[in-house]
């Protein structure tokens, strides 16, 4: 075995970890592939015999570069058309994540509702939420990587803890409830029946849309049931040629996959509480979608 391939397959075996770290700070796909490359090229140019821990050298490189990343792309989303959401993946972590109580802290740090809150973060804030909430990394080792004191993180992960926990949702959802919801939800805003779709919403429901100005979506977040409820039939009565919609898990949760002529076009992805839907995350930019059928 070359020294290449030996730097590669120790790579290949902590990319899912580097991946999970980047897509988390950064909430874009592209944006945390080009930042795992990188971590590559680092990686691949590194003097490997002095590494005594390459699962937290890389996640030291990959998070840091994530960092850097996340300041550059703030100033691009602040000229961004309407609201900006995450991009949605498809999640199944399979036998991968046998364990319910892991696979549950995973789902819940990349589900919508919580990435759309890191966003308010600062990076070091967020870095720190990511490694400590979602991947269990001690503070030592955050303080390592984040070239900070212990105390100092400490500081940065209660601070950011306390600010996600005033935002998110707070409530613990049966994913088959979520499920049952969906599929309500769905059969509501295709039967022409808005007295049916109402039921299903909660009085101070959000619908937030993404469409980066590169498709139809509502350019501010529309609240109430009754608007909420009112642009979704109206969308229903304009039928998208050839749709099909499809079921799938989106960022951890039950999600509603419509395509029209075999492309994505519209993404779905409900909150859910006390048996109504709180929060309508609706993503139409195609350059987001594009990842939910591969």
């Amino acid at each position: 075995m070359t020294a290449r391939d030996a730097a590669l397959g120790a790579f290949e075996e902590h990319r899912s970890v580097l991946t999970g770290v980047a897509y988390r700070m950064l909430g874009r796909v592209t944006d945390a592939e080009d930042v795992v490359q990188e971590a590559w090229l680092r990686w691949s140019g590194a003097d490997r015999e002095e590494v005594r821990d390459p699962r937290g050298y890389l996640v030291r490189v990959t998070t840091r570069l994530a960092v850097d990343r996340l300041r550059q792309v703030q100033a691009r989303r602040e000229a961004y058309v309407g609201p900006w959401l995450p991009e949605p993946i498809a999640t199944d972590y399979g036998p991968a994540v046998p364990d319910t109580a892991e696979r549950a802290v995973l789902a819940d740090s990349v589900s919508l509702a919580v990435l759309v809150v890191l966003e308010s973060l600062s990076p070091l804030e967020r870095a720190v939420f990511v490694l400590r909430e979602a991947f269990g990394f001690p503070f030592g080792e955050i303080a390592v990587t984040l070239d900070r004191s212990e105390a100092s993180v400490r500081q940065l992960a209660s601070r950011a803890r306390r600010h996600v926990d005033e935002r998110r949702p707070r409530f613990t959802v049966d994913p088959a409830e979520q499920r049952d919801l969906t599929e309500k939800f769905l059969a509501a805003a295709t039967g022409g029946s808005i007295g049916s779709l109402l039921e299903l919403l909660a009085p101070d429901v959000r619908l937030v849309g993404d469409s980066g100005g590169k498709s139809k979506a509502p350019l501010r977040v529309i609240e109430t049931a009754d608007k909420v409820g009112r642009f979704l039939h109206a969308v229903a009565r304009q039928p998208l040629p050839g749709a099909e919609a499809r079921f799938m898990e989106i960022n951890g949760r039950p999600g509603l996959l419509v395509l029209s002529g075999g492309r994505p076009d519209t993404a779905f992805s409900l909150d859910v509480a006390d048996g109504r839907i709180t929060t309508v995350y609706l993503v139409r930019n195609p350059d987001k979608l594009s990842g939910l059928t591969g």
